[in-house]
């Protein structure tokens, strides 16, 4: 399937099909929800969607450091190393990482801003000092560079039938409805890593602050504030994805299936979570892998009429006065 993919796209040379293979990997590995909407995309354009997220997740593994072996110092550094790479890769069509080499290759393909890249690191390296968002604000300046890039990033990939300034909007509020829902499902995850996603300003309303998170988490009991603010969170999270949905019928009809369907299965670990009382401080919510495949179903039955469509031929024009009629 990978290499079907590689062919359609145009990728040919051994080195850069090697790196498009291993930021699919990571896609496989680490999106799991996203990889299954991805598959759903025209053939031709997967490479390059697993080319962004391959970036932005080797980006956040560097920040994270799933192995907890680096001090905030060494992250610092791998980080500007891989930002030094991707500028120099940018100006010359190289790069020494495959993902690097994967998105440069991407970007110049679908003409895509150099600067979002610049500001989703900026936003990689501020996690490494940065533990929380006093205000829903200041949490959005962060998720511009940590999320709305990264639509912006993608629309050039997918194509839209109006100018790409009228869905833009609407695509850089998907990065952010969909970082926005991994930031409540993963609380308890980001707790650990000494950092709190969530604004402090709407915790507080409900009188939750760092130490009543912290010992929810370490002795597993549930609060009713917690609940509130998790619930006020989620009612917040649905605005977004409302401000988001518009954008789905701009773009080009045959990649609408594939977000369509990202769309419902990351709105749906909202619904997962709900149906969890908000427990996502002692358990990941995860939507079940039943609804998943109904959802990618869903979207395949909405390719086939797309491709259907599209193949039906043109209705003939209707008979009108002219030459024909006045051979008669």
């Amino acid at each position: 399937m990978n290499r079907r993919e590689l062919d359609a796209a145009g990728i040919t040379g051994p080195a850069l099909r090697a790196a498009y293979t291993h930021c699919r990997r990571l896609n496989a590995q680490h999106g799991r929800t996203y990889f299954l909407a991805t598959r759903l995309l025209p053939a031709e354009r997967r490479c390059a969607v697993h080319a962004l997220y391959g970036f932005a997740r080797w980006a956040d593994d560097i920040v994270d450091d799933p192995d907890r072996r680096r001090s905030p110092g060494e992250r610092d550094r791998l980080l500007r190393v891989l930002g030094s790479d991707l500028a120099h890769g940018l100006r010359t069509g190289g790069g020494d990482e495959p993902v690097v080499r994967a998105v440069v290759d991407t970007a110049g393909r679908y003409a895509i801003d150099h600067g979002l890249f610049a500001d989703f690191l900026t936003s990689m390296r501020s996690d490494l000092t940065v533990t929380d968002y006093p205000t829903y604000a200041d949490l959005r300046a962060y998720m511009h560079g940590s999320a709305a890039v990264i639509g912006l990033q993608m629309l050039p990939v997918l194509g839209t039938v109006v100018a790409r300034e009228e869905a833009a909007p609407h695509a850089a509020a998907l990065g952010v409805a969909f970082q926005l829902t991994n930031f409540l499902r993963d609380v308890g995850e980001d707790l650990d890593r000494g950092r709190v996603y969530l604004p402090a300003d709407l915790l507080a309303t409900h009188g939750v602050n760092r130490p009543l998170l912290e010992w929810s988490r370490r002795t597993g009991r549930h609060d009713p504030r917690l609940r509130a603010a998790f619930a006020e969170a989620d009612a917040m999270i649905r605005t977004v994805y409302r401000e988001a949905e518009p954008g789905i019928a701009m773009l080009e009809p045959r990649v609408r299936p594939c977000i369509r369907t990202a769309f419902v299965l990351y709105r749906g670990i909202l619904d997962a979570i709900a149906a969890d009382d908000h427990r996502v401080l002692h358990r990941r919510a995860v939507v079940p892998r039943r609804r998943r495949g109904v959802t990618a179903a869903g979207g395949l039955v909405r390719i086939l009429g797309a491709r259907m469509r599209a193949a039906r031929p043109a209705a003939p024009a209707p008979e009108t006065a002219g030459a024909e009629g006045s051979l008669r």
